[in-house]
Order: C-alpha cells, then structure tokens, then sequence
C-alpha cells in the first residue's frame, strides 16, 4: 500500500499509554523552555518640569476654587451643568462617526490580537484525500490511495518566544486602541462644548450687532436730517454712514459665524440638532455672585507626573512603546532556528470501503528546525527596523508627554489671567456705558457735538465686542483644563 502518510517518516504505528505520556511531557517540556527575547521595559523619564509654570503657591490666592475630584475621575456629566449642553454632549457620544470609528478600531485589533494568540496553538484539520497513480513497481496498474483523519500543518513550536512577542505586541497594540478611544471621547467632549459657547456667544453678538445697526441707522436718519437742514456738516454725516454701513457688515458676519457654529455641531453630534437645545442661554458675567450658577465646574490640577497615567492619549503612546519594543523580541528571535512540528493521524487504504476499517490507523510526526544561514541581511534588516521603530516610539510618548504639559500650562495660564482680562474689559465697558449716556445728554443739550456722539457709540460697540470674546476664551478655557487634564472619558455609573 502507498500510503499517504509515506512522504513523512513513519515514527510509530502505535502508543502504549507509557509512550503517549512521555510525548506530551516531551512537548509540553519543549513549549515551557521557550525563551522571550524581548528587552526589558522601562518606561522613559519624562522630558518635562517637575512643576507646572507660574502655578500660584496657593491656587485659592489666585482666586481658584480647588475641588476634590481630580478631572480624570470627574464625570463630562458632572462637569457640565447645563442641560441642552449635556444632551448635546450625549447624542454626539451616541452618533459621532469618529467615536463609531474609534471603537470599530478596538474590535479590529482585538481580532488580530486574537490571531497572534492562536499561532502558539496547533492547527488541527480534518484531512481526507484520495489519490489515484501509476504503480510505482512498475507493474502497469493504477493504484488508489485514500486517507482519512486529523492532521496538524507545521506547528511552529516557540523556542525562542518569536510568537510571544508578535502576542505581546499585538496586546499592546490593542490596549492603545482603547485608549485611542478614550481620547476620541474627551476630544469630542470637548469640541462639542467649545462649539456651543462660541454659537451662544455669537447669539449673544447678533443680538448685540443688530440692535447697534438700528441705533446707527437712527443716528443716520438723524444727522442726514440735521445735514438737509444745514445744522450739521458733511463730516458729520460722512461719519454716520461709515458706521452704519460697518455695523450692517458685523451683522451679516455674525449670521455667517452663528451659521457656521450650528454646521460644526450638526457634524460632531453626528445628526440634525434639535432646535430647542439650540435656544440661547446666559453666559455668566465676568463677576460670579455666591450662589450664582456657572456652567462648569472647576478642576484641580495635580502634579505633571500624574498624566502619566491619567491622560489617555499618553497611555497610548506608552502601549504602542511596548509594542514596538516586543517586535524587537520577535526581530531578534529570527536569526535563531524556527522548529515546526507536522503531525497527522487516521487511517490509509488502497480501498475506499475498507478505508475505516482495523489495522488501517496509524500516525505520522514530521520534526523540522531551519536555521538561518543566508537571507541576504533580511533579517539583520527586520532588527534595525524594530529597532528604529522602538526610537520612534519613545520619540512620540515623550512628545506626547511635552504636549500634554504644554496643554496644560496653557490652560492654566489662561485661568489665571483671563480672570483679570475679563474683570477690566467689564469696568471698561462699564465706563464707556456711562461716557455714552453722559455724551448724548450732553449733545441733547448742544453741548457737544454729533461727533462725540458717535465716537461713544462706537467705543462701547467695540468693547462690548471685546468683552464677549474674552468671556467666549474664559469659558473654553475651562474646558480646555477639564480635557488637557484627562476628564471626559470616564464612563457614569448605570443606573438601576
């Protein structure tokens, strides 16, 4: 008979239990003296100060409120109190393509890491074949072959850990994706929030712009009036209708603004918005009363090494360092011999009805080491390419490390001098409130003339313009801290 198991060499037809045990102990003693050839990891030291700059001895001496849960562990939620904005936040959550795409990202690595997982493990097929050919006696007749069983193709047995370190670093890779998703989050948070201020600011301007276009359209009227009538000059009148004219271009650059604020919502909820989360709110004035609501609430700021393990975006520059430094395992493992291992067992006939029958089953066990001798620098090349890639890696997690400290810094810059930014911007616009009515009076009674008139109105026009805008970069400043310090990706509790 011309077996099919013939083009392996015939180990054994059969096994007392005594040889059985002692193969599998034989395997498992080979799987269990594999070695990893991974380097050690140390996570890098971070490339920034110790402390954050200019950060106030005393945060309450700079007129900040310390709360007692840390950002990263302070829910978007409990952050933001305002409902249309919360349910803003979590239709975007539920529908934004980018979110969607994130988490899709999460199921894709954790199938291929599912994949390296599964090459440690023999692959066991159900084999049936049938093969009709020439006697090889040389007797002229055609002789068939069948053969029916499990068979195992070239298990690589790992020696040298190059299918735990591909393992390894498809883990990692894995676990970055998670954390990729998590930054996802809090940068959505984030955008949506910043978004809606700047459509409620830009509300709050259109309403500003529109009512100055029909007060200077009255002042107009009035000094055209006074010009037929020769009481004013044609410097006057020239003046009224520049200002009219710039306050009917603010207006339609405000609708423009107020258009394009609703588009970039409409894209990061991932739908239509609903109109009533649309409505306009109070944005808080520059002096906040006790008691009085605010729309966020405040932050404390640890140390800079706790982003280390609080910002997400951070930690996922650290799991693709792992990654990278367990492919250098895998690279070096190349230059040693790859062991594989075939087997198969069932049952051979030259007769397909007596294929199932006794005395027809036996096995096969197909050893095979090949050790590299020339490959043309291939794999001298796979290592220096790991290598570069692990330097890559670390060149990236500290960067991410630098611009998560410049991200904060930033924001805490900014909280403490907007403050004060906003504080004088509202005693000048309460000053210039106070210089136009105190003008009009005076040019009501010929005091003065139309000029000073509307100079007053147009320096109330710009810092009231100004004020808006420093309130707008206070608020998305907040923000800004609740992201760079790692909120909004924690998850809320269910509810029962």
């Amino acid at each position: 008979m011309n077996s099919f198991f013939s083009q392996f060499p015939r180990v054994n037809l059969s096994l007392s239990p005594r040889s059985a045990v002692a193969l599998t102990a034989l395997v498992a003693a080979a799987l269990l003296a594999g070695c990893s050839l991974t380097p050690d990891y140390k996570r890098p030291d971070a490339p920034v100060a110790t402390q954050w700059p200019e950060l106030p001895a005393n945060p309450n001496s700079a007129g900040l409120t310390v709360a007692k849960v840390p950002a990263a562990d302070l829910d978007w939620q409990d952050f933001v109190s305002d409902a249309n904005l919360r349910e803003l936040i979590r239709l975007a959550l539920t529908n934004n393509r980018d979110l969607r795409v994130a988490a899709l990202n999460i199921e894709q690595t954790r199938a291929q890491y599912q994949i390296r997982r599964a090459d440690q493990f023999p692959t066991v097929n159900v084999a049936v074949t049938g093969l009709r050919q020439p006697d090889p006696l040389g007797s002229g007749a055609i002789v068939s072959t069948y053969t029916a069983g499990l068979a195992i193709p070239s298990w690589e047995l790992d020696f040298f850990g190059r299918l735990g370190s591909l393992k390894e670093a498809a883990l990692a890779q894995f676990l970055a994706t998670e954390e990729a998703r998590k930054t996802v989050q809090i940068s959505l948070i984030a955008s949506v929030a910043s978004t809606w201020l700047s459509l409620q600011t830009n509300e709050e301007l259109l309403v500003l712009t529109q009512s100055t276009f029909n007060s200077r359209e009255d002042s107009l009227r009035l000094v055209k009036l006074r010009f037929d009538n020769g009481v004013s000059s044609a410097l006057d009148l020239r003046l009224a209708e520049s200002l009219a004219a710039g306050a009917r271009a603010t207006v339609a650059q405000q609708q423009r603004l107020r258009a394009l604020d609703v588009n970039a919502l409409t894209l990061l909820v991932g739908q239509p918005v609903p109109q009533n989360l649309l409505a306009p709110v109070a944005l808080p004035t520059a002096v906040v009363s006790a008691g009085q609501a605010t729309l966020f609430k405040d932050v404390p700021v640890d140390l800079p090494s706790d982003l280390l393990t609080r910002r997400p975006d951070i930690r996922q520059a650290e799991q693709q360092l792992i990654s990278a430094n367990a492919n250098i395992g895998a690279a070096r493992a190349a230059f040693f011999p790859r062991i594989s291992l075939t087997a198969s067992a069932g049952s051979a006939s030259n007769d397909l009805n007596n294929l199932f029958k006794d005395g027809t089953w036996g096995f096969t066990l197909a050893p095979q080491a090949l050790l590299p001798i020339f490959d043309a620098g291939r794999n001298r090349a796979g290592l220096q390419s790991a290598n570069a890639g692990r330097d890559i890696a670390v060149a990236q997690y500290e960067k991410a490390i630098q611009t998560a400290f410049r991200e904060v810094a930033d924001a805490l810059a900014g909280r403490t001098t907007l403050s004060e930014q906003l504080l004088a911007q509202q005693t000048q616009t309460d000053a210039e409130t106070n210089r136009l009515e105190l003008t009009r009076l005076r040019y009501r009674n010929g005091i003065t003339s139309s000029l000073d008139l509307l100079d007053a109105q147009r320096s109330l026009f710009v810092v009231q313009l100004a004020l808006a805008q420093t309130r707008l970069a206070q608020l998305q400043n907040q923000v800004a801290l609740y992201k760079a310090l790692g909120g909004g990706w924690t998850e809320p509790p269910a509810k029962p």
